[in-house]
């Protein structure tokens, strides 16, 4: 969740109220793995330089998952009217417009009726609001698409149970949103008879169900994260409800920090709280009163539930637990928080990844302290990728200057599991950036290349935005990302539906229902901003699709490309091209990347006795490529315009 972001989107709602031998990445073979010794040969599941960062996170390709927008397995549990966040401003079922689910393959920008009985602004009277059903069942029904594809990891955005379309306004840490699970009314009723006791706490059929994809994607060796918001909660959270209601005289009334409590003598409600960033839908968490620590409320809280879904039958072995966290707004949290924190998650799984969400320069320092395993590497990777691969502003030789240098900011071990990302649910599409780079105009936030600024991002604050769908050309450039994500050190993040080809501006845009294969789609043909434009055939993009499945399966394939060492070993501004070589005891290979218009030719020198065989291309034309020897002791590699390149080094001393 980043500030300008989710501020936007809340004020929104409120203004209605292939090579070397694969040793695979260490991951469970089966629910009942014992950690340890699913490390691989020669590494072992922690380092002393580094505690915080376990084996299995080296390299790994991590997919990230909007449970609301991912597929609708179960349309018996799809969310009610009574269901949503701001009930009373939305159409209900005796109105002549009633909200309902909106069709998973209706057109994005067209508006339901009751949308349009709201208003007329696309971003302002509806769209917020919609649900499309996505729960649970629809995640374990594709656990082997993920398989397939080549993840490693699945990071889920917050389950935990909420009104709002993205959770991150939690109602409870301890349960799983009902609406995800095959009994919401029931659910409901369980969750309505405990306290914050855990030994009042059941567990809901949503809760299980959760439990079995945990156990289940284990099963098919994937590792499972999920998002904890601990800065602040939704007003529906227990202990915010019943200070709410009670005042004064609620138990939980040094959770949060309090402004003015209400006076019943008087007509209007004088109560008054502290917001996430002046939002009243998310009330802050108080902290200790020196500010270094969350206040021991909460904290105690937060530990009960962390607790129950790292180790959910309690008998010490968290084999049937996550296996991480993604912590969200980290950095507004107490630093003494995380140290305690990340030690109890550590005391639970030793082997427990735990990423902070943090956006820009500073958080090596914070990691450390805080006792995390890796950063989601906006500032290391997204903002350099966005100057070099989609804007074309930055030279070569300053983007692996600038990549290498926030990389070498962190311990060697933590490198390996940075969370290497170019978009998530806080930003417009990597095809949509494409569409929409930013070469020909001056930068608002020239450090970052305009990435994820407000004013750029969505024609919410930018009419100019475009909402077309990538070209083939724009594509090609969105492959050749990819290749560098999949080959750069660092544990890569594929953003749900980027395989499908989908896109879309940022928030909401950015959180369109999954592409499927098996589903028919309405073309997209409507404009949030009415302006005109030519329909877009909205369908899964079968070769985009086998592309990154290809270079997910690269990465597992090689060793080196996970965990080896690099060396820059060309930089071409000219050409806007370079070329780096990742080693890994007497495995080699040499990934160059041409960004640019024109064939760029690099010669490469090789041992004595050695030669190079190319194994994979960013574009799928190996034809393309020329790869010939040119002296016993080098080899000259032409990369075609806008293409990738891998090869390795067979033989040679």
């Amino acid at each position: 969740m980043q500030t300008s972001r989710c501020v936007l989107a809340a004020a929104a709602l409120l203004t209605l109220g292939c090579g070397e031998p694969a040793a695979e990445a260490p991951r469970k073979a089966t629910p009942t793995a014992a950690r340890p010794s699913d490390a691989p040969p020669g590494a072992e599941p922690t380092d002393p330089l580094d505690p915080a960062v376990p084996a299995w996170a080296e390299g790994v390709v991590f997919y990230q998952l909007f449970p609301e927008r991912f597929r609708n397995g179960d349309p018996s549990n799809d969310p009610t009217h009574a269901s949503l966040e701001f009930p009373d401003v939305i159409p209900g079922p005796d109105s002549d417009t009633p909200w309902s689910v909106t069709p998973w393959t209706s057109d994005w920008y067209a508006r339901a009726d009751w949308e349009q009985a709201l208003g007329d602004n696309f971003y302002e009277n509806g769209v917020f609001h919609r649900r499309y059903g996505g729960d649970l069942q629809g995640v374990l029904d594709k656990l082997d698409y993920l398989m397939e594809m080549g993840v490693g990891a699945i990071y889920f955005n917050p389950v935990f149970h909420a009104r709002s379309l993205h959770k991150y306004d939690g109602a409870s840490y301890h349960h799983v949103d009902p609406y995800f699970g095959p009994d919401p009314d029931g659910d409901l009723a369980i969750i309505a008879q405990e306290t914050s006791d855990p030994a009042t706490w059941r567990w809901t059929a949503a809760d299980e169900l959760f439990k079995k994809i945990i156990v289940e994607a284990h099963r098919r060796k994937m590792w499972v994260i999920v998002d904890g918001v601990f800065n602040h909660t939704g007003r529906d959270f227990f202990a915010f409800a019943d200070l709410r209601e009670k005042q004064q005289q609620s138990p939980y009334v040094d959770w949060y920090i309090v402004e003015a409590f209400d006076d019943p003598t008087t007509e209007p409600n004088e109560f008054r709280y502290k917001g996430w960033w002046g939002v009243d839908t998310l009330p802050e968490f108080a902290d200790t009163a020196d500010g270094k620590d969350l206040h021991p409320g909460p904290k105690r809280y937060v530990f009960d539930a962390t607790r129950r879904w790292m180790d959910p039958d309690g008998d010490g072995d968290p084999d049937d637990g996550i296996d991480g966290w993604r912590l969200d707004v980290a950095a507004e949290v107490p630093i003494g928080f995380w140290r305690d924190w990340n030690a109890l998650v550590r005391q639970l799984n030793p082997q427990a990844y735990t990423v902070a969400e943090f956006w820009d320069d500073g958080s090596a320092d914070f990691l450390a302290e805080g006792g995390f395993s890796a950063t989601m590497n906006y500032h290391g990777f997204a903002f350099p990728v966005k100057g070099f691969f989609i804007d074309g502003v930055l030279p070569a030789s300053e983007f692996t200057e600038q990549i290498e240098t926030r990389r070498a900011g962190h311990p060697p071990r933590r490198q390996l599991a940075l969370q290497n990302l170019i978009d998530s649910h806080d930003t417009d599409r990597v095809g949509s950036m494409i569409v929409n780079a930013s070469a020909d105009r001056p930068y608002l936030r020239p450090d970052r290349f305009d990435y994820d600024v407000s004013e750029r991002v969505s024609p919410r604050n930018w009419s100019e935005y475009n909402v077309r769908k990538p070209t083939e050309q724009e594509l090609a450039l969105q492959r050749l990302i990819t290749l560098f994500q999949m080959t750069y050190v660092g544990a890569p993040m594929i953003y749900y539906g980027d395989e499908a080809g989908m896109w879309g501006a940022d928030d909401p845009g950015d959180r369109k229902p999954m592409l499927w294969e098996d589903l028919r789609y309405d073309d997209e043909g409507a404009d949030p901003l009415g302006r005109p434009r030519e329909p877009d055939q909205v369908a899964v993009d079968l070769k985009l699709q086998a592309f990154y499945a290809a270079a997910c399966k690269l990465r597992a394939g090689y060793e080196a490309l996970r965990r080896g060492d690099i060396e820059v070993v060309a930089t071409d501004d000219q050409h806007s091209a370079f070329a780096f070589r990742r080693t890994l005891g007497d495995h080699q290979l040499i990934a160059t990347f041409n960004r640019g218009d024109k064939p760029w030719k690099l010669v490469l020198p090789t041992p004595a006795g050695s030669w190079l065989v190319e194994v994979f291309t960013a574009s799928g034309s190996p034809e393309t490529v020329s790869l010939k020897q040119t002296s016993d002791n080098a080899w000259e590699l032409v990369t075609p315009p806008r293409d990738g390149v891998v090869v390795r080094q067979v033989g040679g001393s």
